[in-house]
């Protein structure tokens, strides 16, 4: 409803401009509303196999991250290796504590039989890219820290800080690349840490030229080319495109990958996911460079299918290719 100002002109009240999920609406007027209730509003499923507590990883900015570890871990059994699992939601919505990125990663610490850490990072578009990359780097910093104090019993008697893998979903995904290539292989700026590889699960990779899946897709996809290109619109820096460096591996201004030294790296994805092209391109183009790579792809499946329905026959086998994957690349 329109009013009036003081010298008489109509103002328009504010309206939405933005929406993403119906968890975070901007409006015409740069104003912002995230909604406190999840996008995905499940059940937890929390049966005690499990435990977990939450650490303030960055105090300048409020950020925390989830911890989990199998009950049964002790001092005085086998250390266990370090999983991060870093949430997606296009680098604007999303959070540790949503029902969905916690029973993953109760799966995960049981199955995998690790412990998982599952940070958050500041979100657009109120703080724009690098923030979150940023954030992802701060939340590995932050258990460098811990391997070098062990004033924490609860993670130093259960992990092994040898063993670390950083894994993450969609735009976490894209975060773990970012690490991959900034850390290069074994992570020696994080000593005592050693990183032994990066799974990326449908990596949220974008560039200005559209693949062949994004254009041809399925209008009606879980996450369909209209959401990719808000995300974007939201979070990427004034000015910039879908090729900025950090968007796309392969941009013209991008990092040169050819001659990094990279830890293994595990790219997944759906094969009816929009990105799936992006996935693809990124870990032929690694492999061809002489890169460790291994590609998966789920016939079918959409974005973020593992998460969706982690009880499904795709998920189950997803798990066992990521214990595998753990296993091959911890001697």
């Amino acid at each position: 409803m329109a009013g009036t100002n003081a010298s008489g002109s109509d103002t328009a009240a504010p309206y939405e401009v933005d929406e993403c999920r119906g968890v975070l609406r901007v409006y015409s007027d740069g104003s912002i509303v995230r909604s406190s209730k999840p996008s995905f509003d499940v059940p937890v499923h929390d049966d005690g196999s499990v435990l977990w507590k939450d650490v303030l990883f960055d105090p300048s900015h409020d950020l925390r991250l989830r911890l989990y570890k199998p009950a049964c871990a002790s001092a005085s059994s086998a250390k266990l290796p370090i999983f991060y699992y870093i949430h997606g939601g296009g680098f604007c919505i999303g959070s540790r504590t949503w029902p969905n990125c916690q029973n993953y990663c109760f799966k995960l610490a049981s199955e995998l039989h690790a412990v998982v850490v599952s940070p958050d990072y500041r979100l657009a578009p109120e703080n724009l890219l690098p923030a979150a990359i940023e954030d992802g780097y701060a939340a590995v910093k932050w258990l460098q820290a811990q391997a070098l104090e062990a004033s924490d019993s609860w993670l130093a008697d259960a992990a092994d800080f040898r063993r670390v893998f950083i894994s993450g979903d969609s735009a976490g995904g894209n975060i773990a690349h970012n690490l991959a290539a900034r850390l290069r292989a074994g992570a020696p700026e994080l000593a005592p840490v050693v990183v032994r590889g990066y799974v990326l699960l449908a990596p949220f990779f974008g560039g200005t030229v559209r693949s062949k899946s994004e254009a041809e897709g399925p209008k009606d996809a879980f996450l369909n080319l209209e959401l990719i290109d808000r995300f974007w619109r939201l979070s990427i820096p004034t000015g910039e495109t879908t090729d900025h460096p950090l968007v796309n591996p392969f941009g013209l201004s991008s990092l040169d990958l050819e001659p990094l030294d990279l830890d293994p790296i595990l790219v997944v994805v759906g094969g009816a996911d929009l990105l799936k092209d992006r996935a693809e391109e990124y870990a032929t183009k690694l492999k061809a460079w002489g890169k460790k790579v291994e590609y998966v792809e789920f016939q079918g499946q959409q974005h973020g299918f593992f998460t969706v329905d982690p009880n499904s026959r795709d998920s189950k086998r997803l798990m066992l290719i990521i214990k595998r994957f753990i296993a091959d690349n911890s001697i």
